[in-house]
């Protein structure tokens, strides 16, 4: 079995949080913070806010650990930093993600209530992690092991 280490930073801004949409069609269709793979010899922060960038356009700073995500699927088994980050400054762009066969179609900064519908994964960031963001993550939350919908 295979195992992966990935980082995804939860981005507020004026208590709303950044996601990104992942749309293959007829494959996958989901919205997600952005993340991906730790390259070499990266920190974690370092990998999140580089993620960040490449698949937003959006420069933070991971801040701290929020959430800790396993997930098993075909290829293997991943586990998933997510940080709890600080916006820093730029507009969304996710048309210089250097990962093209991500789909990455689009993003957007989300109020708990606009949330887009259909699958937003981490299942969390449909409830728990508003309060959890208000109280600022003083621990890192251990999130339930999953199998991956694809």
């Amino acid at each position: 079995m295979q195992h992966r280490i990935s980082v995804g930073t939860l981005v507020l801004n004026e208590n709303r949080l950044l996601l990104a949409r992942h749309y293959s069609p007829g494959r996958y269709d989901f919205w997600a913070p952005p993340g991906g793979g730790v390259e070499g010899d990266e920190e974690l922060q370092t990998a999140a806010e580089r993620e960040t960038f490449e698949e937003t356009g959006i420069c933070a700073q991971a801040l701290r650990i929020a959430y800790i995500d396993e997930l098993i699927d075909s290829d293997g088994r991943m586990v998933k930093f997510w940080f709890f980050s600080h916006y820093l400054s730029g507009e969304i762009n996710v048309h210089s993600n250097p990962a093209a066969e991500e789909r990455i179609t689009e993003a957007g900064w989300f109020r708990q209530e606009e949330l887009p519908a259909g699958h937003v994964f981490p299942a969390a960031l449909r409830d728990d992690f508003w309060c959890h963001s208000f109280s600022g993550f003083p621990a890192p939350i251990k999130l339930p092991l999953l199998k991956s919908i694809f």
